[in-house]
């Protein structure tokens, strides 16, 4: 897995009928148990057999029946069949003790910006193309495309529902602490 702290170990978590846990601890028979790999060294760890399956982030999720792996579960199409709602991957977050002036500046601020790369898009995949793990740039693109869009400009209520219903599942099979109440920031 590409780390604890992550949206789609989350999840992985919740699609499992089963615990995760470290694959060196001793207890958990009926459990799957992980390592985490730096996100760009998962599919050669499982290529080399160190692992069963890897949990795949980023342009993994495109890529990996290039080099001969094949998908065992899609979580954002399983959340999609389970709820009718696009699976939260990754949002932008600022504290609530910041004024509100400040937090609704940040999120014009960041809109703005993915707008203008939306907007001029070939430009954007250009300078992206520079931190590309050796990437073609038609999968760059179906990348971006998968991660920047309309959803990336404003949520809209199934974004936000998906959000809360995320984090409520979670919370509940005490995945996660307590979130209490989720703002969202216009």
């Amino acid at each position: 897995v590409p780390g604890e702290l992550t949206s789609a170990f989350l999840a992985l978590s919740l699609f499992l009928p089963c615990p995760l846990v470290p694959e060196d601890t001793g207890d958990g028979v009926d459990a799957v148990r992980y390592r985490i790999v730096p996100f760009d060294q998962i599919m050669e760890t499982v290529l080399r057999g160190e692992v069963a399956a890897g949990l795949l982030i980023h342009e993994g999720q495109l890529t990996h029946g290039d080099v001969g792996l094949h998908a065992v579960a899609d979580l954002g199409a399983w959340w999609k069949q389970e709820h009718g709602l696009p699976l939260p991957l990754g949002v932008n977050a600022i504290r609530k003790d910041l004024p509100l002036d400040v937090r609704q500046r940040a999120s014009r601020v960041l809109r703005a910006s993915i707008l203008y790369g939306l907007e001029h898009r070939r430009e954007a995949l250009q300078h992206a193309m520079q931190f590309a793990r050796d990437m073609e740039p038609e999968t760059a693109d179906r990348f971006v495309g998968m991660y920047v869009n309309d959803w990336t400009v404003d949520l809209g209520e199934p974004g936000k529902r998906s959000i809360r219903l995320f984090l409520t599942l979670a919370e509940q099979r005490g995945l996660i602490p307590p979130v209490g109440e989720i703002e969202f920031v216009d």
